[in-house]
């Protein structure tokens, strides 16, 4: 059976922006603050401390209830009994990391337009995370940003949870959640707090339906 996520705060990982903390304490951290499912990015780490780290984040997760996903990596994702992976246009082709992952896995899927959220319809995923919504620095390679209108533009064509990411913090949250999300992805507004807890708390807050 799949996790049941709760998509207000998606935590997207990134150790450079931690200000020399360990993830770890940085994610409990958020989690404590409200963060409902934690995606672990690491580009640059090898295969065999990428599992060591994920198998470490998903012991401190699993007790509390959240999911962890992990980005690109279906393999990591499989050997650390992760709860499933989120993949982008250029990784693996939806329908394979799902057969590859089974039934009981999430799987979400990364777009940027309504052409792309269209192409995914009849693809086996749990959610589309869509952006970036704003400009933003912790994805060099970032598509141009689409803004809340971008979002409801996918809104419009598909049924599926939408996740909205990219520049996202407690000050625009709110018009996120408004063009049809039901949850924010963020990085650095988390990893790069002060307080992680306190930021996770910011944006939970300014991400309740209804604001």
């Amino acid at each position: 059976m799949r996790p049941s996520p709760r998509f207000g705060v998606y935590l997207v990982t990134d150790r450079g922006l931690c200000r020399g903390r360990d993830l770890l304490q940085v994610i409990g951290e958020a989690v404590s603050g409200g963060v409902g499912i934690v995606q672990l990015r690491e580009k640059n780490l090898g295969t065999r401390a990428f599992v060591a780290l994920a198998v470490a984040v998903k012991g401190l997760l699993a007790p509390l209830g959240v999911p962890l996903l992990i980005n690109d990596r279906v393999d990591v994702a499989l050997a650390a009994d992760a709860d499933g992976v989120h993949i982008g246009q250029d990784d693996m082709p939806a329908a394979l990391a799902r057969k590859l992952l089974g039934r009981n896995k999430l799987l979400g899927l990364s777009v940027h337009s309504r052409e792309e959220a269209l192409a995914a319809k009849d693809v086996d995923v749990d959610y589309l995370g869509v952006g970036p919504i704003y400009a933003t620095a912790t994805k060099p390679d970032a598509k141009a940003p689409i803004g809340p209108e971008g979002l409801a533009r996918v809104r419009s064509v598909t049924s599926l949870p939408l996740v909205g990411i990219g520049g996202i913090d407690a000050a625009n949250a709110a018009e996120v959640i408004r063009a049809g999300a039901v949850g924010v992805a963020v990085v650095s507004a988390i990893c790069a707090a002060v307080s992680p807890k306190e930021a996770a708390a910011a944006i939970a807050r300014a991400a309740r339906p209804g604001r």
